[in-house]
């Protein structure tokens, strides 16, 4: 082998490999399918789910769906963006998605399936899954501060608060305090 492809091996960033499929008691979670859209268009319109997120435009609909779909089904970029699934009704997404070099933890739930535990159960297998491919990367984290289920859910997996920034969130049209946070294999794994 030639130094120069030695080289560019060395550099070329370590993936997690296809997103999986994870199949659980209460739920499974799945790679994406197109015909995902209205149930993420339905999830993401009621504005109680997307003012938490910081990308998602109000009004959400079909054809934003189809475009977010797009990308995550195409298999160009390394990210994982797993469909959350209750007796095969679409309910919420789990996403570690690569941006700048650093692993990026996203989700959001339905509103209609708050409060049952759902999301901290797919968080933690999806996390789990990830760092079994991932041992050595630090996943960074984070919510909106007044979004204290959020906060919650991930200081029960082990994040740690990092910081604080202020991030533009297009459906509230204005600038958030976000809690930044980070997690490391060992901080998931020596939870109490």
């Amino acid at each position: 082998m030639s130094a120069l492809v030695a080289e560019r091996q060395a550099t070329r960033p370590v993936t997690p490999g296809p997103c999986p499929m994870i199949e659980a008691t209460r739920l499974v979670l799945r790679p994406h399918r197109m015909a995902d859209a209205p149930a993420i268009a339905a999830s993401l319109g009621d504005f109680a789910v997307a003012r938490m997120l910081t990308r998602v435009p109000v009004p959400y609909d079909g054809e934003d769906a189809r475009d977010w779909l797009n990308m995550a089904t195409s298999g160009l970029k390394p990210d994982w963006h797993l469909a959350v699934t209750l007796d095969d009704v679409h309910v919420g997404v789990v996403s570690l998605e690569l941006r700048h070099g650093l692993w990026h933890l996203g989700y959001w739930l339905n509103r209609f399936y708050w409060g049952k535990g759902l999301m901290g159960e797919a968080v933690e297998l999806t996390l789990d899954r990830f760092f079994r491919r991932m041992p050595q990367v630090e996943i960074a984290g984070g919510a909106f501060a007044d979004n204290a289920a959020s906060l919650r859910l991930l200081s029960r997996r082990g994040f740690r608060t990092t910081g604080m920034t202020q991030v533009y969130s297009v459906a509230r049209n204005g600038m958030v305090p976000l809690v930044d946070m980070r997690l490391t294999q060992s901080d998931f794994n020596g939870r109490s």
